[in-house]
């Protein structure tokens, strides 16, 4: 008889294996898995005389928490629905996700709190609000004490299908409301199979939380981490400081983030030189980085640098770009430029990019087209929104949106989103390539290059620009820099400099606010101001 693909199981197995081993550490306390699958039954046991039973939809509002971790295991043992929610969203954003999931209970951090508490009563499903380190000013149920009511006794298990949905995420929209995205317990299953062979995961590692686990999950960390045996170290926030005492104190071997996170690491580094003397490697997804962010990780840092790709919609990584054997005699230079792609497809997945004809692009590291993915991680679909759902997926293949090049050792290049490529006389202009050499200005902390209006060529690329502390420069000389270094089509014809970029709540940049403000105040509709 076939064993069903159901996340239970990595917990199961971490107990029954690893008992003993510290599982969780949050704020200095540590746990064992045997303790912290305790926890998670009280949590299945709590949840029940709450009257959640399977299929009903759970929602946590919180940091990289013990409670949201645990949140996973003890929502999936009823069989119910995990709804993971951004923290970083309006009052108004959480009415619509917790209305429209018709989530019944909703779990938040007491400091996060103050988002729920202006609208708890436009919530028309949630039937209980538990509040995560509760103080005496919050007038809700306390996690802490309610947990505690219940036994540490294995809950018992309703029969649950691989293919039931196990928790749905809300893709933050540039338009419109925000779509939830079906992830079943087969999607998250495999593509943890997939991953943690791809990033190497064993029961030797100590993995930090930054990315944010509502983020897909963590990439799907608190699975494959959990069936291999790993530590988990809960962190909060992401403060540069903080992240280097846990690497250093808990011998952290692994880590998630956005480029930009892993940017104000690098920059913490430079002026403080924190000693590691231990193995870490840093995987990152997002926009893809320039090559002399990958060589500055690896020299510098001596942290060992993977890059990949994927999307809510796919569990989500599909591509992975660590340099294959037989590839390691390329000179360095053009290996870090590699490690600087999307990559390759992980095992289960099959990628690739297409024309406006879904013909396959020649692998000449300069056609663009679209990738599509196809695997076992692609999404049941979106919830309440069919429409949206043909629309993602067509003739089995997911249509992510991403333009991309495939160089000649089949090595995927992310080029922009589709909204995001410049087209200045009719010509392609990757925002993230003109981006890649912004970066290497030494006066350019970070940068976003979006598309500006313009009366002969239609548009050309502009750049948003935080300049790093100490340092000078002027519009003039970026531009003067990319026109040296770019052909002059591609090269920034304005600057605009700032404190700061706009962020998700993952690190990434958020181009489409700095494009719709910019077309705005020109008095420009936009291709892309919807």
């Amino acid at each position: 008889m076939n064993v069903p693909l159901v996340l239970t199981h990595f917990l199961d197995r971490a107990v029954s294996l690893y008992g003993e081993k510290v599982g969780v550490i949050y704020e200095g306390r540590e746990l064992t898995y045997k303790q912290l699958n305790d926890r998670v039954n009280q949590l299945s046991h709590g949840l029940a005389d709450l009257g959640v039973k399977k299929g009903d939809r759970v929602a946590y509002l919180a940091p990289n928490t013990l409670e949201m971790l645990e949140g996973f295991y003890g929502v999936f043992q009823l069989g119910a629905v995990m709804v993971p929610m951004n923290i970083r969203l309006k009052p108004d954003d959480y009415v619509f996700i917790l209305n429209h999931s018709e989530s019944k209970v909703l779990f938040v951090d007491q400091e996060l709190y103050h988002l729920i508490a202006p609208v708890r009563n436009e919530l028309k499903t949630v039937e209980h609000i538990i509040v995560q380190g509760k103080n005496d000013d919050i007038d809700e149920i306390a996690y802490d004490d309610w947990l505690a009511q219940y036994p540490v006794t294995p809950f018992e298990r309703p029969q649950i299908d691989e293919n039931d949905v196990c928790s749905l995420l809300y893709t933050s929209g540039t338009t419109g409301n925000p779509k939830g995205v079906m992830l079943t317990h087969r999607n998250n299953y495999l593509h943890a199979l997939s991953a943690m062979h791809h990033l190497r995961v064993s029961d030797r590692d100590v993995y930090l939380h930054i990315l944010p686990m509502f983020h897909v999950n963590g990439w799907g960390a608190p699975f494959y981490y959990t069936a291999n045996g790993a530590t988990h170290v809960c962190l909060r926030k992401a403060i540069p400081e903080m992240i280097f005492d846990y690497i250093q104190k808990y011998k952290v071997t692994v880590m998630h983030m956005a480029p930009t996170v892993l940017n104000s690491l690098l920059q913490y580094y430079e002026q403080n030189v924190p000693t590691v003397e231990h193995n870490v490697r840093v995987v990152i997804a997002g926009s893809a980085p320039p090559p002399a962010f990958v060589t500055r990780v690896e020299k510098e840092l001596g942290w060992e640098f993977i890059q990949v790709y994927g999307m809510t919609e796919s569990s989500p990584l599909s591509l992975v770009s660590t340099v294959r054997s037989h590839l390691r005699h390329l000179p360095m230079k053009e290996q870090y430029r590699m490690k600087a792609k999307a990559g390759y497809a992980m095992i289960g997945c099959e990628v690739k990019v297409v024309d406006e004809y879904g013909q396959e692009v020649p692998h000449d590291g300069k056609t663009i087209g679209e990738v599509i993915v196809r695997s076992n991680g692609v999404m049941a679909g979106y919830w309440k929104n069919s429409e949206a759902t043909m629309e993602a997926i067509r003739n089995g293949w997911l249509h992510t949106g991403d333009m991309a090049t495939v160089d000649e050792y089949g090595n995927i290049d992310i080029v922009d989103r589709k909204k995001d490529i410049i087209i200045s006389g009719g010509e392609n202009i990757s925002s993230i390539e003109v981006e890649g050499v912004l970066y290497e200005h030494p006066a350019v902390l970070e940068a976003a290059v979006i598309a500006a209006p313009h009366e002969k060529w239609g548009e050309t690329p502009h750049a948003f620009v935080v300049v790093r502390p100490g340092k000078e420069v002027t519009e003039q000389e970026l531009i003067a820099f990319s026109r040296e270094r770019l052909a002059h089509f591609k090269a920034i014809t304005g600057v605009t400099f700032v404190n700061e970029l706009p962020k998700t709540a993952s690190g990434k940049i958020q181009k489409v606010h700095l494009r719709n403000e910019y077309w705005k105040a020109h008095g420009k509709a936009g291709r892309y101001v919807n």
